[in-house]
């Protein structure tokens, strides 16, 4: 199980005790607000893309979309999703738990700049039903990402 990989991360970190499970679904950044009772925009969703034969992910606030010209700007190609049967094979966790922690080697991971604007966030651990509560510079540290980007636009 891919939360199991998160938790052995975390655990190597001193966070693992961080880490909440919910007895019901956080999915969805609508489901994750509810399970942990905090606006839907301070869940940070993990968005999956093809770029070439790169897998890149795209942390992001949860009241945001991607910007199609902002993205093939920085990207310089369009948006492709990965699809739902990609996802765990590729990225180490499945639809529901695509987080930043403990992906699956050569997996390229991206900050976008919509998170900074709150002091902590939400993103999930691996599972359809975790997250974990992190500062924007924790975040940062623990992704291990390479950079901030600005490829989203609030919807």
């Amino acid at each position: 199980m891919s939360i199991e990989r998160v938790k052995q991360y975390f655990r190597e970190k001193g966070l693992d005790s961080k880490i909440q499970e919910f007895p019901s679904s956080s999915a969805t950044v609508d489901l994750a607000a509810q399970a942990l009772h905090c606006e839907g925009c301070r869940i940070a969703k993990t968005l999956s893309f093809h770029i070439d034969d790169r897998v890149v992910l795209i942390v992001a606030a949860g009241d945001t979309k991607i910007d199609n010209h902002k993205y093939k700007e920085h990207f310089g190609k369009k948006a492709k999703m990965l699809s739902f049967d990609e996802a765990e094979p590729l990225i180490g966790h499945a639809v529901g738990g695509v987080c930043p922690f403990a992906v699956n080697e050569g997996v390229e991971i991206y900050l976008d700049e919509s998170l900074k604007r709150f002091d902590s966030v939400f993103p999930a651990c691996g599972s359809s039903n975790s997250a974990i509560e992190l500062t924007i510079h924790e975040l940062e540290e623990y992704s291990r990402g390479l950079g901030w980007v600005d490829v989203c636009k609030i919807h």
